[in-house]
């Protein structure tokens, strides 16, 4: 045990051990219990006994392997207590050793498995909705609060809680089984899973509504869930693919603001406020993802984060290079965004006629609700001269747009467009 401290020097102990270690304590109770409000009440009960144990008896040196071993222990007894021992005597004599002669010790915390991935695939099974899926993963393998995930996405408390009864007891009645797929079933899984955390991912890095327009806390979260991917899937190209994006994109989080809070486009923002230590992650990521010779969408969407990141100016800009890793994910992974982001790359590399031009080739129906499209489409004109245009391109976008940040940028754009003419 380490010294003895202060019941709040205790607490600020437990809160900071909490995140961190949260998701394999509950992800090991979960392979006993097999049910996740019993895992996660277990697991509860657990860091409450460290708040309660601790102050009279030292923070422990390893305090994530005495939470694990404690948790592990209550749902044993949990077991016991239901008179249901009898009927799993097998699997825990296999998953703590209990009646297996020579077997690991529940006391040993460095022999039990890292069941993570487990609940990584369970909480993002493609049975379940994709918004009970975020919010379950949040949940259980970010530690949330169901509060702190409302905050997060700016919905009401109670629609969150929805969320997760919906999911947890979808995974229950449907039996959704608690394990990581193997061969061809992996390769059709893992998707779903990279989608949850880049949806967090991206409602962090451009929030669709409030006052904020970068959510530090939920890009360091999904960044976080990233590196728990690509630590118990070191082989998978494309979970590594997507932390070097993750990591690439929020290297330019603090230059996408002014000091007032207001947009600042890529064009404009001051590189030296870029975080060379991310950037610098990020590039290390996506080598060890790699050739993208044939790499999936999150290597090639890295790949164009990293031609950004490389560039001296805005000006220096690998464009056509951009256009042609863009033409590449639209036949990986085909959809009217990347068609959209590849016309406004066009627009840079050949000029805004031909941007505009692209643009005019996209199939806009699945879009019309997206504001950047009027908003590409505004930014050609504008540059075309085409003010009057441009200006009903800026309208449509505002009424499309929620974020405070993103309606006051784009109503700027269009005053100037409404003075010149």
């Amino acid at each position: 045990m380490g010294a003895h401290r202060t019941a709040p020097e205790v607490t600020a102990r437990v809160a900071e051990v909490f995140r961190p270690e949260y998701a394999r304590v509950v992800a090991s109770v979960l392979r006993i219990v097999r049910d996740i409000d019993a895992a996660e009440e277990v697991v509860q009960e657990a860091f409450a006994q460290a708040l309660d144990h601790w102050p009279a008896h030292g923070t422990p040196d390893r305090p994530g392997a005495w939470l694990l071993t404690t948790a592990r222990r209550r749902a044993l007894d949990r077991l016991r207590r239901a008179r249901r021992a009898d009927a799993h005597a097998e699997s825990l004599a296999y998953e703590t050793g209990l009646g297996a002669t020579g077997g690991p010790d529940v006391a040993d915390p460095e022999t039990i498995p890292d069941d993570r991935l487990r609940l990584i695939f369970t909480c993002c099974h493609p049975a379940l909705p994709a918004d009970s899926r975020v919010a379950l993963t949040l949940r259980l393998v970010g530690g949330l609060s169901t509060l702190e995930i409302a905050r997060a996405f700016l919905v009401p408390e109670p629609t969150i809680a929805q969320r997760l009864v919906r999911a947890k007891r979808a995974i229950r009645e449907r039996g959704l089984v608690y394990e990581v797929p193997e061969g061809d079933e992996l390769a059709a899984r893992l998707p779903a899973v990279l989608s949850v955390v880049y949806l967090i991912f991206n409602e962090g890095y451009a929030a669709h509504t409030g006052a904020a327009l970068v959510r530090d806390d939920l890009c360091a979260e999904a960044i976080r869930l990233g590196g728990m991917l690509a630590e118990l899937m070191p082989d998978e190209a494309e979970a590594l693919g997507l932390l070097a994006l993750m990591e690439l994109q929020a290297s330019r989080a603090a230059a996408r603001a002014d000091a007032d809070g207001n947009l600042v486009l890529l064009a404009d923002q001051d590189r030296a406020r870029w975080d060379r230590a991310r950037i610098a992650r990020g590039h290390a990521w996506l080598a060890r993802a790699g050739s993208i010779e044939h790499g999936g969408p999150y290597q090639l969407q890295a790949a164009i984060a990293a031609c950004h990141a490389r560039a001296a100016s805005w000006e220096a800009t690998e464009w056509p290079r951009i256009v042609a890793l863009y033409a590449t994910l639209a036949e990986v992974a085909p959809s009217p965004v990347v068609d959209l982001n590849r016309a406004a790359a066009i627009g840079m590399a050949e000029g805004p006629a031909a941007g505009l031009a692209a643009l005019d080739r996209i199939d806009v129906a699945p879009l019309r609700a997206y504001h950047l499209l009027p908003a590409a489409r505004a930014e050609f004109l504008r540059r075309l001269g085409r003010r009057a245009e441009a200006a009903a391109e800026y309208r449509a976008a505002l009424g499309l747009v929620d974020n405070t940040r993103e309606r006051a940028f784009l109503a700027a754009r269009l005053a100037e467009c409404d003075i010149a003419d």
